[in-house]
């Protein structure tokens, strides 16, 4: 049987221009900190709020920016999005304090969280239904390819040239991914559809939160606990152990597990369904956690990144596919809303947590609870998701 076509125009677009989106992200994800320490002599509870506003912001447009594609359209969405989140990014040359940079910060976040809601909405509209989970795992390599590229280049670019040059690199991924955007075509009577629609609504919760992508998503986030541990300390931990040289390569060795898992994972979920994948994701996750709290070489170190990389990277677009398979099509926006808002509750919830509890336990301790946690995972997604899916063997797509 002749698949549906994945590889489209417009889905490489869409994926191409969430790379960007999460370049500029990435690259000052890991950069402001050191700007705010170094350049502004903040403290440092002050730089890591530089991170927490910018989730807040996200978080709390999410919701609305769901409803607004009902109302206006995607693209007129995506596009005002991506102008904010440009414009954001151009004027970080501006600050003079600390509470100014919070500020852009702030506005930085709501275009971010629009622009990342609507890419989501947007390319699960061009995925074909019988390849969602093999589409979604592609578009989310995007962004864990610039969870690779972001910091290094960031990095980079700050070490060697300063501030002002790294601002405008980010500033020029920000202006690609709207440039990306312009060329994207959808579908003029889904517009049309979703605006006829709009006069018929009230005010309703519903309106703003897709419940049927709630359960899901809490698995989403408490697993990203998990996983906040690895974005916020594992570089620090490598250092305790001596293994700083090798600690770039932790997310590159991710990225490359990724790229060759990736052409598997997304089929079989579409094959044989969602618990097939999961429930050994759950259990690759947990042993690379494991063997990260037992590490005490480099061989040891990247072989528990590649791990975590099939584990975790394979499990979060599988969860986002569930939320959006969940959701009736007209309501795909809401559903990508409200997981990426519980999602990101989930990263920053764990962040806090994390760091608290880093103060207080040795990183290879934490780590070890860490995989325990995900173990316990496997009962927290079978109660709320596993025991009502079915696993089927989808003979009309044999021909993978």
């Amino acid at each position: 049987m002749v698949k549906p076509k994945l590889w489209t125009k417009d889905f490489i677009l869409v994926s191409t221009s969430n790379l960007f989106i999460f370049l500029t992200f990435y690259a000052l994800l890991v950069t402001l900190p050191i700007y705010a320490l170094q350049e502004m002599k903040a403290k440092a509870s002050e730089a890591g709020l530089l991170v927490t506003i910018f989730l807040v912001a996200a978080i709390i447009i999410r919701p609305f920016a769901g409803q607004a594609m009902k109302r206006f359209g995607k693209r007129i969405i995506f596009f005002i999005s991506l102008v904010i989140f440009l414009g954001s990014s151009v004027l970080y040359f501006l600050p003079d304090t600390i509470l100014t940079l919070l500020i852009l910060r702030f506005f930085h976040g709501i275009g971010f969280g629009m622009a990342t809601t609507v890419c989501g909405t947007i390319v699960a509209d061009l995925i074909p239904d019988s390849r969602r989970g093999e589409g979604m795992g592609y578009y989310i390599m995007s962004s864990n390819l610039a969870m690779v590229l972001g910091p290094f280049l960031g990095l980079t670019i700050m070490n060697q040239w300063g501030e002002g040059p790294m601002f405008t690199f980010s500033a020029l991924f920000a202006l690609c991914a709207l440039a990306f955007s312009l060329f994207i075509k959808l579908p003029k009577e889904q517009v049309a559809q979703e605006t006829k629609a709009r006069s018929k609504e009230s005010f309703n919760i519903k309106d703003f939160f897709e419940l049927s992508a709630v359960r899901i998503s809490i698995v989403a986030a408490l697993f990203a606990i998990v996983y906040s541990s690895i974005l916020s300390f594992v570089s620090v931990y490598a250092k305790d152990l001596g293994l700083l040289s090798v600690a770039n390569f932790f997310f590159v060795v991710y990225a490359f597990v990724l790229l060759l898992s990736r052409p598997f994972t997304g089929k079989w979920y579409d094959r044989f369904g969602a618990n097939v994948i999961i429930y050994p994701c759950i259990v690759c996750f947990a042993i690379g956690m494991f063997l990260l709290s037992q590490t005490t070489t480099a061989s040891l170190f990247l072989i528990s990144a590649a791990l975590i990389g099939l584990g975790w990277g394979t499990l979060f677009p599988s969860f986002q596919t569930i939320a959006i398979e969940k959701a009736a099509p007209e309501r795909r926006g809401l559903a990508t809303a409200t997981f990426l808002s519980i999602f990101d509750l989930g990263i920053g919830l764990g962040s806090f947590i994390i760091g608290l509890a880093a103060a207080n336990v040795e990183f290879n301790s934490l780590y070890f609870y860490c995989s325990l946690f995900v173990l316990v995972g496997i009962a927290i997604y079978y109660l709320l998701h596993g025991k009502g899916h079915t696993v089927t063997y989808k003979k009309s797509e044999a021909t993978y």
